[in-house]
């Protein structure tokens, strides 16, 4: 696996063919993590690690067990230590994926990874089921989409699609329903699409059948073109994947269609106001990536993809640094197989990298949990806990009422989802007091929520 933050993983160079070279590639050489390093991997640590911390079972790993390579990976110096991986970009079958949100979480755990974000396109109907299974294999969740946009400049010649990333806290969105009001859309306007893809392959004289890609796509997900591609191969009009998408599908191609995809400035805009933090997903796919970049920051774009599993793309990091944007990566695994998909947690994140995204993330998220609990105070009601549990079960509290089990949810939550300092925090402290002080109506009378 290539080391990362070398500018040699730029596309275009030429690597050096020499031993010293390979040595890099390999990892490096390793040593003790600077003092910069060691607060940011404690700080990582500490926020994947809280359902350990604040339980009675072990802690997190020791410090002293670890070091870096060249590139600021952290390493284990023990064989019994767990590496703290961080896969920021999958995919299921909920969209356009090969594995279950239950399977690709057991997949994840093979392969060492320890936060998970679950990044479907266009939705997020898999989240509870990878949250149910994650807590079996100690994983954590980082509840994602990949929203399908469009990017339209004044000159129609250079509008293209763009696809944003959106990383959201352990209870989801804020007003979720205007969320998955503009998904719903674009959902629809997928099928609307795929539909039009089958008509216009149709005329091409290739007779695909619609009830083919639907078959593929499943029960209640949106077909998208991997779902055409993969009809077309097993119908037999084309050799595989690749040459679907190079000599049908592809922007522009013979066969392909947009959809209703948002402005990419609406979606960005919207994961902001909705508690998210906004990712520009493989820019190397853009046509004209600058104009792109420099409108989605003004929006409120917080970062983009820069790392892949055979490096660090160097012109975009570059373009990360002038717009001041989080530098991040994943996999983009979609369980496909072959030569041409990367593994899932393949891209290995420096510990800085990590430490910034949470830096980042973590009070836009303690944001959305501070609105979604306050809601809850203001009204405990039965839609109001489940905004709260949205991409949890319930458990034995399922069919309870607020009565019974709201306090003692929230609790749960709050010690898996935040710090011990964040959950001090005076407007986290004030929440409670509004807690303690609520009542719910049960049958005209009012009871204290923590009344049992």
């Amino acid at each position: 696996m290539v080391g990362l933050g070398d500018n040699n993983n730029n596309p275009g160079s030429k690597p050096k063919d020499n031993k010293k070279n390979k040595k890099k590639k390999r990892g490096g050489s390793k040593r003790k993590m600077t003092a910069e390093q060691t607060s940011a991997f404690k700080s990582v640590t500490e926020w994947v690690y809280l359902d350990r911390h604040n339980s009675s079972s072990s802690s997190t790993p020791a410090l002293s067990s670890w070091v870096v390579d060249d590139f600021g990976v952290q390493k284990s110096l023990g064989r019994a230590m767990e590496k703290v991986v961080f896969e920021l970009h999958s995919h299921s079958k909920h969209s356009d994926g090969f594995l279950s949100p239950s399977k690709l979480v057991e997949k994840a755990h093979g392969r060492g990874v320890k936060v998970l974000a679950l990044t479907d396109h266009d939705t997020m109907s898999g989240i509870s089921e990878a949250v149910e299974t994650a807590r079996r294999f100690g994983i954590k969740i980082i509840p994602g989409v990949e929203i399908s946009t469009i990017f339209s400049p004044r000159n129609p010649e250079m509008e293209e699609p763009v696809h944003i990333l959106a990383y959201y806290s352990s209870c989801g969105p804020m007003r979720y329903e205007e969320l998955e009001k503009l998904l719903a859309n674009i959902r629809e306007g997928r099928y609307l699409r795929a539909k039009d893809m089958v008509l216009k392959l149709n005329k091409l004289k290739l007779p695909l059948k619609w009830e083919h890609v639907t078959k593929i796509a499943g029960k209640g997900v949106a077909p998208g073109r991997l779902h055409v591609a993969r009809a077309m191969v097993e119908a037999g009009y084309v050799e595989n994947l690749k040459q679907a998408f190079s000599r049908y599908l592809y922007d522009g191609g013979p066969a392909y269609s947009t959809g209703s995809e948002p402005l990419a400035e609406e979606a960005v805009r919207l994961i902001s106001e909705t508690g998210g933090l906004a990712v520009l997903a493989h820019p190397w796919a853009l046509k004209n990536p600058i104009p792109i970049i420099r409108r989605l920051k003004d929006a409120g774009l917080r970062g983009m993809e820069v790392y892949r599993s055979d490096g660090r793309l160097a012109a975009f990091s570059d373009l990360a640094d002038t717009y001041d944007l989080l530098k991040l990566g994943g996999s983009d695994y979609h369980g496909r197989g072959g030569n041409s998909e990367s593994e899932l947690g393949s891209v290995n994140l420096p510990v800085l990298v990590l430490h910034e995204f949470l830096k980042v993330a973590r009070p836009i998220w303690c944001g959305a949990i501070k609105d979604i609990l306050e809601s809850y105070a203001k009204e405990p009601s039965d839609l109001n806990l489940a905004s709260i549990a949205r991409f949890s079960r319930m458990g034995s509290f399922k069919g309870s009422s607020p009565l019974s089990c709201g306090k003692d949810w929230i609790d749960r939550c709050l010690s898996s989802w935040l710090t011990t300092e964040e959950r001090q925090n005076a407007e986290f402290e004030a929440i409670r007091l509004k807690l303690s002080l609520a009542s719910v109506d049960l049958g005209g009378v009012q009871v204290p929520i923590e009344t049992k």
